[in-house]
């Protein structure tokens, strides 16, 4: 248990950071309406999104860890601490100070985490069954939906955008339960491998989408809430993830302090990122 929340811990220390350099590298690319992956290869080039990409894959590794060590829903919920990472790191390079309620965000996050830790039982040892083949589905009902909302650069586009790469980062943490053993021919056979591959490709673009249509708290808030408790609610109720006997309340109020604490600091984070018009002022596209 301690480990599995460790690496869920180291994990969302280097998914908090890679949103930072994320926004910093969509920003720094002249935005363009529509799924034209040429885009993406265009943040690719800049260094900070570069840099991005190589922390979360390293981030996925200990993700990976955790979600087959301790149940989804305590894995989720570690991954979600990336925010006050991000948060903290707001403070460091911007100079700027956490207000007394944002500090108590932070606090209530860590409190819920001591929740769920305690709370947490076994890991299910549900079968897969059907699941996979739901997840490759859903990837592609998430690429049809983010055509529309790539077509414009508003508020709700921006929301929409950060919700569709939630639910491909949900994706991600859902199929690295089900992968098989890591012997390479069993993994190229298993749909899971391709759900996670392309779910979590298809998250970063969107998110890189919408970190350059709108504020970081709006891209934000909706991606962290969604990728936390979709794959929880599939762990609990499909997968067969366990609660410690006596401890279902506390689990619950762990899980929502948690979410709805992490989801609070992402204003800060968006206060300290800036709006769109904090984009470089000469965008390139690399």
């Amino acid at each position: 248990m301690l480990l599995g929340l460790g690496a869920a811990l180291t994990a969302a220390a280097l998914y908090g950071v890679a949103a930072v350099l994320q926004a910093t590298g969509a920003r720094s690319v002249d935005r363009a309406s529509g799924l034209d992956p040429r885009v993406m290869l265009r943040i690719l080039r800049q260094p900070a999104a570069a840099g991005a990409l190589a922390l979360m894959l390293c981030g996925f590794l200990l993700h990976l860890a955790a979600v087959r060590l301790v149940p989804l829903f305590l894995a989720q919920a570690g991954i979600a601490v990336s925010l006050v990472v991000t948060a903290v790191l707001a403070v460091v390079r911007f100079g700027e100070r956490l207000s007394r309620t944002e500090w108590a965000a932070v606090i209530a996050v860590l409190a819920g985490l001591i929740l769920l830790s305690a709370s947490a039982g076994d890991v299910g040892e549900g079968g897969a069954g059907r699941i996979p083949w739901a997840l490759l589905a859903s990837v592609v009902a998430i690429g049809a939906l983010a055509w529309p909302a790539t077509r414009s650069r508003g508020p709700v586009s921006t929301a929409a955008l950060g919700l569709l790469a939630g639910f491909g980062y949900a994706i991600v943490g859902i199929a690295a339960r089900l992968l098989p053993d890591f012997q390479l021919l069993h993994l190229l056979r298993a749909p899971a491998t391709y759900a996670l591959l392309v779910g979590g490709s298809l998250a970063f673009f969107l998110y890189s989408l919408a970190l350059q249509r709108g504020a970081v708290t709006l891209a934000t808030t909706p991606m962290i809430v969604t990728q936390t408790v979709t794959p929880s609610a599939v762990g609990v109720g499909l997968l067969g993830d366990g609660v410690r006997p006596g401890w279902a309340i506390a689990a619950g109020i762990g899980f929502v302090v948690t979410v709805a604490a992490a989801s609070a600091l992402v204003r800060f984070e968006g206060a300290h990122q800036g709006q769109p018009a904090t984009a470089p002022p000469h965008p390139t596209n690399g």
